[in-house]
């Protein structure tokens, strides 16, 4: 089996419009390259990269291109007394918080390079977040109808109390993808309160610090999620 090379880069905290302004310029680049295979012959054609980004935020709100501007809960001058930002955003999804201690993922993929399905590169994102939580101690998986992983969860949407523990974003074009998810480990749950998480009111969001009752080491997380991803999308991961 040829695994399929993906480049891999630890950020740690950098600013959200920073790490945008780069996932969408390897986005781009990846985009023209495959825009330009078209028109040659299959011995000119240049193979398309792959790569996985893991970083921290300083506290910021992102709304997505479906998203409500109504589910952001301060007035956008008001977030510089909390010390976050905002940004309007072209992932799917509404509205969320991104600070640190949660692992954020920015997969930039060719699917062309793994396999053409959406549907199977949620899933298969979702399971790398899920297996990252069991390796914690930590039962979580997904709820119908629902994006993300979920604590506390019901595949049959009996009466529980689901509580949010990753949320998910993507975005893609000619099976390019970009964004990502965003894991709550050792996050500050308060920044929770100035939104609706996700643009549903119904449901609590949570970390594996909340969870465990203890603090982990983030850099510890990276290496077990970084292990379960490329197992997962067949990857060989280079630096």
């Amino acid at each position: 089996m040829t695994l399929q090379k993906v480049t891999f880069e630890n950020l740690g905290v950098v600013d959200y419009a920073k790490t945008h302004n780069y996932q969408k310029s390897l986005f781009e680049t990846t985009i023209a390259i495959k825009i330009a295979n078209r028109g040659r012959n299959k011995e000119e054609r240049v193979a398309t990269s792959n790569h996985l980004i893991f970083c921290e935020h300083p506290h910021v709100y992102t709304l997505g291109r479906s998203g409500d501007a109504n589910h952001l809960l301060v007035p956008k001058e008001n977030l510089e007394k909390i010390g976050a930002t905002y940004h309007e955003t072209g992932r799917g999804g509404d509205i969320t918080y991104h600070g640190p201690g949660q692992l954020v993922g920015y997969p930039i993929l060719d699917l062309d390079n793994f396999f053409t399905d959406i549907h199977k590169y949620m899933r298969l994102m979702e399971e790398s977040i899920i297996l990252t939580c069991a390796h914690y101690g930590v039962d979580v998986g997904r709820i119908p109808g629902l994006t993300g992983v979920w604590v506390d969860y019901d595949e049959d949407q009996r009466p529980r109390n689901p509580r949010k523990i990753c949320a998910m974003g993507v975005k893609t074009s000619r099976w390019v993808t970009m964004h990502g998810f965003a894991l709550n480990v050792n996050v500050d749950l308060d920044y929770f309160n100035y939104i609706v998480p996700c643009g549903i009111d119904d449901k609590q969001v949570t970390s594996l610090a909340k969870e465990l009752g203890k603090k982990l080491d983030m850099e510890e997380v990276k290496k077990v999620l970084l292990e379960h991803f490329s197992k997962l999308f067949e990857m060989e991961i280079v630096n």
